[in-house]
């Protein structure tokens, strides 16, 4: 029996969904197949903040739930924070580097650009982390697949734009990269850089199958910023940065921030556990960033997140 895993159409989407195919088949010997599905945020050329949590992934999850595939994979900073009926993460492989890059013509880093440059993003959280350097950068709504961004800048039409690393990295462009950003200047968004693979949660074969795959550190950092976003009760279109790290062994540093859509207002704090590998360490992780969000709402998160 071959194994259908659904993927976006996106070039970056399905370089994600293959390497995973091709790692499953190599570890379990089984024939996998990809299956692309087009979703509403891939149709449409409004703003994710506007289109709201989990655009990119509800036609996967209802594929899944219809039995059209299998398993699917995900960027999982798309992923909604609370859980889908019937639904499992079975798998978070290794992950890629979770920073922000910038990619500015004439090969200027973002300190070089004049002040006043426009700079190409869709992300919130990287539009007010932009205005909040207080230089008067312009941000610059954009949508569409790599390419389409970068043209962007080599026509003229903006100075620079900003991307993830990761999806770079898997489409083998990284070198395009003017500057890989510095998380104190541009925090990542929580679970960045990470793939979730989802399947039912009655195919117990295929969980344990999936399982395989995981990654527990990966897991359990991306457990841990994701449950500063989800105690913050803010989706991925928030204007909310978060990043866990590891800070020695059996131990994670979770960075959170949260800054208002002009940047003239910002919180960024800093908090550290202990996550010991085993059956406690997704606990222990999903404590750490629920601590860290109360942290962030104690020092008035809350009222810049009712202002966004």
């Amino acid at each position: 029996m071959t194994l259908r895993i659904g993927t976006r159409r996106s070039a970056l989407a399905t370089s994600q969904a293959r390497t995973v195919a091709d790692a499953l088949a190599k570890a379990t010997g089984v024939p996998v197949e990809l299956v692309e599905i087009v979703t509403p945020g891939d149709t449409s050329t409004a703003p994710v903040a506007r289109l709201g949590v989990g655009v990119f992934v509800s036609a996967l999850r209802d594929a899944l739930t219809a039995k059209e595939i299998d398993a699917a994979v995900h960027s999982y900073k798309d992923l909604p924070t609370a859980p889908a009926d019937g639904l499992t993460v079975a798998a978070v492989p290794l992950r890629a580097d979770p920073r922000d890059v910038l990619v500015a013509r004439d090969g200027l880093t973002l300190a070089e650009l004049p002040d006043g440059s426009r700079i190409g993003t869709g992300a919130p959280r990287r539009v007010a982390q932009l205005r909040a350097l207080g230089r008067g950068l312009e941000p610059v709504p954009l949508r569409g697949n790599v390419d389409t961004r970068l043209r962007r800048v080599a026509d003229g039409d903006l100075d620079a734009v900003v991307l993830a690393r990761a999806g770079l990295l898997r489409l083998g462009r990284a070198e395009v990269a003017t500057e890989i950003l510095d998380p104190a200047v541009m925090l990542p968004a929580p679970a960045q850089g990470a793939l979730a693979v989802e399947c039912r949660l009655e195919d117990t074969d295929l969980v344990d199958m999936l399982a395989v795959l995981d990654h527990p550190d990966t897991r359990a950092a991306v457990t841990a910023e994701r449950a500063l976003l989800s105690t913050l009760e803010a989706g991925c279109s928030a204007p909310v940065a978060g990043l866990a790290e590891a800070d020695g062994p059996g131990r994670l540093r979770l960075s959170g921030a949260v800054v208002s859509p002009d940047g003239r207002r910002g919180i960024r704090l800093v908090r550290g556990a202990e996550v010991p590998a085993g059956a406690t360490a997704l606990t222990s992780a999903e404590r750490l960033g629920r601590e860290l969000a109360a942290d962030l709402l104690d020092a008035g998160a809350d009222k810049i997140l009712e202002r966004s």
